[in-house]
């Protein structure tokens, strides 16, 4: 009673229908296994079908049928899981059989039984099979994928078998909604490889499983009976996950037993291996674990008392000058947020400021520094971090420099003593773990740790101002985007990096459209011409016309020697062809398919007499030096050579509008050039906007020109056009090659 859901396809099928991985091709595969017998018999076509729908099953109906179904299964998966091994683990001996444990079967076949599919009456011909109960999960996923994810969890503790537990965490990542708790350290785990042994050593084996069991039993009398069934190495021999009975009894926090192993002469300062080859099922999460190391893990406070007051190392397996590749106890209590535990360690000696390399299998070059203050602030615990800070406060004002003195040294550094130089480099190393500390709490949304570590005199990055920024602004929480923004003068102009142009800027005017609050407009303003730089507004620059044809200006408005008269306001214009066809493609426009032989009279609306005449002298005299343009001319002016398509004199009234503009017209000025369409005068009037927007946000017109103009109308978004504009000033004076090149 397998079924799949949807019929069976290929992977080129149309999608959404269930179908094996390209990865996994039946039909490819078998003519690789006909081709070399060592690997196994060639499958038929009827066969192959047969396997494909195993592999693609989603439900079934009987433990019998599911047990039949992972046979099948894995007798196909398992040479092209032993042919495909490329996880970089040095493979130390023959890949044997994974073998399924019975009651993973039954724990798989509760995730794939089909619960609302029932019988009736099983007694009656025809049975008939009503549905009860619909699953809660919206998609089943296939045998196969159980299969790949529960063995890969027993591949991760190198056991050869599958147990119960991997199919729980198996279905904790294939189903929406189910969870369950981690797997627990436990000596049941411990004996996985029987099936490999000889006889002898397959009944030391048990003998030891046997000893390791009585410890766990909690029984204290038991103790000397259970070492003599562990083996030579008696009270200290390790599991093949590569942990004491020390270890086990601090796992359950079973305080009298760990008492009884103490006096019994467990080594107290055991550690797991880092080697998997005489220990197969170390987890790499416990290699270098202490004792010590397992109790603070699982939170026993009473013992971790007893192993400290043993004289177990506080540091764990660390080492003076040796590099760490473990967590500290220190650093463990840090992220739980175990004050109890952090208090305690630290009373015996922990250093806060010790932090873990990280392998990753190339280099062992520390990637990213997080010690204790940085896992405390990652996770939030704010008052672990306050207590990590105070303790180290304790240890004496006279030999700790403050931050401000670390902040202050530079070039005096050549006067200082020997023991001088150490506390600066002490102090040093101080800063960089609460910059790095900084860092963590801003990425994970704890603004308070980041404003404390801020209260210390710890200097803002651009990246951590701009999160905490963000974190305050979706939590809604105004007197700390205040506190913020006040604060984006500290940071330095060096610390300007592309962050803040795709970051940074949109969501500064994201607050800015969204608060209108005073207060916090008036930082924003100060922040966005801080940002604009104290360097003129880029110039605009005159077009130089090339005149392709010329007349005396004594032929202007000339009646006796025209040949197209313009009708300006009712009045007569008079012109010549011969200038106007050459001066823009609008005049040519005008001139086309008119009568060459007769004067043509063309009506020009929308134009006063007087600026048509400006126009007219522009090209008559061919240049602005002889045109003399009013002020309350220029915006009319402007429109007209649009109009007609006279770049350079349009060019020439934008210059003009942009040396008269003050913070009484910019509002209307800019309202006039986007109705026009003059990008570059629209641009330039930005930057006088970001370059004086301290004033300009208290005066009511530009308040509503922000806030009350609608998008769609013609000045378009006035805040999106500005953030465009900053973005480009920026770009230009902070981050070019030739900063400053713009002015």
């Amino acid at each position: 009673m397998a079924h799949s859901e949807g019929e069976l396809r290929h992977p080129s099928a149309e999608a959404g229908v269930l179908s094996l991985p390209e990865s996994l091709t039946l039909h490819q595969d078998q003519q690789q296994r006909a081709g070399k017998s060592a690997e196994g018999r060639a499958y038929s076509q009827s066969e192959l079908r047969s396997i494909e729908q195993c592999l693609l099953a989603t439900r079934v109906g009987s433990i019998s049928e599911l047990s039949d179904l992972v046979s099948r299964a894995m007798q196909y998966l398992l040479p092209l899981h032993i042919k495909n091994i490329s996880n970089g683990t040095p493979v130390h001996q023959k890949p044997c059989a994974v073998h399924w444990a019975p009651e993973s079967i039954y724990t798989l076949c509760y995730f794939m039984h089909c619960p609302q599919m029932e019988w009736e009456n099983p007694n009656v011909e025809p049975s008939r099979v009503s549905l009860h109960a619909e699953r809660p999960f919206a998609v089943l996923p296939p045998l196969m994928e159980w299969l790949r994810v529960a063995v890969a969890h027993s591949a991760h503790r190198r056991s050869f078998s599958v147990d119960s537990d991997d199919v729980r965490q198996a279905a904790r990542l294939l189903l929406a909604g189910v969870d369950c708790e981690p797997r627990q350290l436990k000596t049941d785990d411990c004996f996985c490889a029987s099936r490999k042994l000889d006889a002898t050593s397959t009944e030391a084996k048990f003998l030891q499983d046997l000893g390791f069991r009585m410890l766990n039993c909690g029984r204290t009398d038991l103790v000397k009976q259970a070492v003599n069934l562990l083996g030579p190495d008696g009270i200290n021999t390790m599991s093949e996950q590569g942990m004491t009975p020390l270890m086990y009894a601090c796992v359950r926090g079973d305080e009298a037993m760990v008492q009884m192993l103490l006096d019994a002469g467990a080594d107290i300062h055991s550690e797991v291996p880092n080697s998997a080859h005489r220990y197969p099922s170390v987890y790499p999460e416990t290699r270098q674990a202490t004792p010590l190391t397992f109790a603070v893990l699982h939170g026993h406070v009473p013992v971790v008392q007893l192993l400290l007051d043993a004289k177990a190392s506080v540091e764990g397996s660390l080492q003076d000058r040796m590099e760490n590749y473990t967590e500290t106890p220190l650093q463990l209590a840090a992220a739980a947020g175990n004050f109890e535990l952090v208090s305690l360690l630290m009373e015996r000696g922990a250093d806060p400021m010790v932090g873990t390399m990280y392998r990753n299998g190339i280099s062992s070059a520390p990637q990213g520094d997080m010690n204790s203050y940085s896992l405390a602030a990652a996770h939030g615990h704010r008052n672990v971090f306050r207590k990590l800070l105070s303790q180290t406060e304790k240890g004496g004002k006279a030999d700790v420099l403050s931050l401000e003195e670390i902040l202050a040294e530079g070039s005096e550094l050549e006067a200082k003593t020997a023991s001088q130089m150490d506390l600066i480099r002490t102090g040093k190393a101080k800063l960089k773990a609460l910059k790095e500390a900084m860092y963590h709490s801003s990425e994970h949304g704890h603004v308070d740790i980041t404003i404390d570590i801020r209260s210390l005199g710890v200097p803002w990055t651009l990246h951590t101002w701009l999160e905490s920024l963000r974190t305050c602004f979706l939590q809604q929480r105004r007197p700390l985007i205040q506190g913020l923004l006040k604060e984006f003068c500290c940071i330095e102009e060096e610390e300007y990096t592309m962050e803040l142009i795709t970051h940074g800027m949109p969501l500064m005017f994201q607050i800015l459209r969204a608060s209108k609050n005073e207060v916090i407009s008036q930082q924003l303003s100060v922040i966005f011409t801080q940002c604009y730089g104290p360097y003129p507004i880029p110039k605009l620059t005159e077009i130089k016309r090339k005149q392709t044809s010329r007349l005396d200006p004594h032929f202007l408005n000339n009646k006796d020697m025209s040949d197209v008269t313009f009708l300006v306001e009712g009045k007569p214009f008079y012109a010549h062809k011969v200038l106007l066809f050459t001066a823009s493609n609008r005049f040519k426009t005008l001139l086309a398919n008119r009568p060459s032989g007769e004067n043509t009279c063309i009506e020009i609306s929308h134009v006063k007499y007087h600026i048509f005449q400006l126009v007219m002298q522009y090209l008559y005299f061919g240049g602005t030096d002889a045109v003399h343009i009013r002020n309350t001319d220029v915006m009319e002016l402007l429109s007209a050579a649009k109009f007609f398509q006279l770049e350079a004199l349009q060019r020439h009234c934008e210059i003009i509008c942009s040396k008269n503009i003050n913070t009484e017209t910019c509002v209307e000025l800019y309202n006039h050039t986007k109705f026009l369409d003059a990008p570059e005068l629209a641009s330039y009037i930005e930057g006088y906007f970001l370059k004086n927007m301290v004033i300009l946000i208290e005066l009511e017109p530009f308040k509503q020109l922000l806030y009350d103009t609608p998008p769609e109308s013609p000045g378009g978004d006035i805040l999106q056009e500005l953030e465009k504009t900053l973005a480009v000033r920026i770009q230009s004076i902070h981050l070019s090659s030739s900063k400053g090149s713009i002015v």
